[in-house]
């Protein structure tokens, strides 16, 4: 079996990937700026491990005997699942297999955008760490104390919020339903937004999700909030993000994703000293990697054995 992952991998995700497909399929690793590999690889192809990069229906066309896409996380809103249903190639994904990594960075970006912890960092290595801007020291907190308002309560929130509640902070969320074993308090979305101290975001982009949280959604939220996004960068419009921190209504963010990836040095978020900012990297932990591994691995065997897959999306 000929299987195809398009990532720039770490020397220690190779290992894990060598031992886990060693001797019974031909696995290639190509970095995602390699285009003419890539290409040459997907002819032959019959599994892609896909990561970030799209998978367009272009990149479908144009391999002829791809049977499976295995998403290596959760979101199949890079893949183009009708090109893919159309073709009769089988999508695939890992729910929770980077639920714990996601949640920890959740909390990080937290504390870092509460701390300021980015623009300490900043100053200190520049020699000013004693004469900071004012302003931002007084706009910035513990968790103790503060209401967090989870959009959203699957996997991630569901780790998250016991920490969060240890650490004295009160949770509230809103979902599609409520969630009868989660001991917080089940809000609509103006009553989340309203009283939320940090809002986290931990939805999928939906057509109904987004763009939820734009410029009317900002200003319902309450003057000095945050706002924490690990799940979809377009769940934001980062614009009127913008305009409300620098009018200094939203105090900071902590951002793992954007509307563009990779996000270009560009972006109207960057320059502001309120906002920290990280590549897409919530779940990429090795721990993650090798729960992965072992997922894909399974699916490709079942794949080749005819069997039905584990958490099969198309």
């Amino acid at each position: 079996m000929k299987i195809v992952l398009q990532y720039r991998a770490s020397p220690g995700f190779r290992r894990n990937l060598a031992e886990a497909f060693d001797g019974w399929s031909e696995l290639s690793v190509v970095d995602e700026t390699d285009e003419a590999t890539f290409t040459t690889l997907m002819a032959e192809a019959e599994v892609l491990l896909h990561v970030l990069k799209p998978v367009t229906a272009q990149v479908i066309a144009g391999a002829p005997k791809l049977r499976l896409v295995h998403k290596l996380g959760v979101g199949v809103n890079t893949i183009d699942l009708e090109a893919a249903r159309a073709r009769g190639i089988q999508v695939a994904n890992m729910p929770g297999s980077n639920s714990q990594a996601v949640a920890e960075m959740t909390l990080m970006l937290m504390l870092a955008t509460l701390r300021r912890a980015a623009y300490f960092d900043r100053i200190t290595r520049a020699g000013e760490g004693w004469r900071p801007d004012l302003d931002l020291l007084d706009s910035s907190g513990e968790i103790c104390g503060r209401t967090v308002g989870f959009f959203g309560f699957g996997s991630v929130p569901s780790r998250l919020a016991p920490a969060l509640t240890a650490l004295g902070a009160e949770v509230i969320y809103t979902a599609r339903s409520p969630k009868p074993e989660a001991p917080y308090a089940f809000v609509g979305l103006d009553e989340l937004l309203a009283r939320a101290d940090i809002l986290s975001l931990n939805a999928p982009a939906t057509p109904e999700t987004r763009g939820l949280i734009g410029a009317a959604a900002l200003a319902r939220m309450k003057p000095g909030a945050m706002i924490v996004n690990t799940a979809r960068g377009e769940l934001i419009d980062e614009t009127a993000l913008a305009a409300a921190i620098r009018s200094g209504h939203i105090a900071g963010a902590g951002l793992d994703v954007f509307a563009a990836e990779p996000a270009g040095a560009d972006n109207p978020l960057f320059a502001l000293p309120q906002v920290v900012v990280a590549p897409h990297i919530a779940w990429l932990t090795p721990e993650t990697l090798k729960r992965s591994i072992a997922i894909a691995r399974e699916n490709c065997r079942r794949l080749a054995a005819g069997e039905a897959l584990v958490n099969r999306v198309v």
